[in-house]
């Protein structure tokens, strides 16, 4: 089963106003990730220069 078809059936059961919210968070998800990886290229040059080595090894939150 498709990682799509356990969304639905999981989501399938729910009450209205919760599917919806669900949704609304998937589709948030997927607007970020769409940003995030825009912004990755855009900023490649900034972000991946000498001067910017210092900070690789530092942890993410």
């Amino acid at each position: 089963m498709s990682i799509a078809e356990q969304i639905y059936e999981v989501a399938k059961p729910l009450p209205e106003p919760r599917a919806l919210e669900a949704l609304h968070f998937i589709e948030y998800r997927a607007e970020i990730t769409d940003l995030t990886n825009a912004q990755e290229t855009v900023m490649k040059h900034v972000w991946d220069n000498q001067g910017d080595e210092v900070w690789n090894d530092v942890k993410s939150l």
